[in-house]
């Protein structure tokens, strides 16, 4: 699960990366006047900023959920082979019990 998480935030990065760049390009590439081209591509920068601060938003929140399940299981199987251990304990001190008394 951890894995498609990070696999579809690195193609969302590169997606993102991919457009930032195309429309750079493009802009610059346009005609029209060398301030509206920079004012488009600042606007556009500050735009792709926000959404890749989003983005790593999400992907912190859904490791930090993944990490929190996995110690809540990690949690749960201690306690079960405790449980299984202080069973093993109990059989065992009355097995001697039992062979002790006969």
């Amino acid at each position: 699960m951890a894995t498609n998480s990070a696999s579809a935030g690195s193609v969302a990065l590169a997606f993102l990366s991919g457009a930032l760049l195309g429309a750079v390009t493009a802009v610059m590439l346009a005609p029209q006047p060398g301030r509206d081209s920079r004012e488009r591509v600042t606007g556009y920068a500050r735009q792709r900023g926000e959404d890749l601060r989003d983005l790593k938003d999400r992907a912190t929140d859904s490791v930090e959920e993944i990490v929190g399940r996995g110690r809540e299981l990690v949690d749960e199987i201690s306690c079960a082979v405790r449980e299984a251990l202080d069973a093993g304990r109990d059989a065992m001190r009355r097995e001697r019990e039992m062979n002790s008394v006969d």
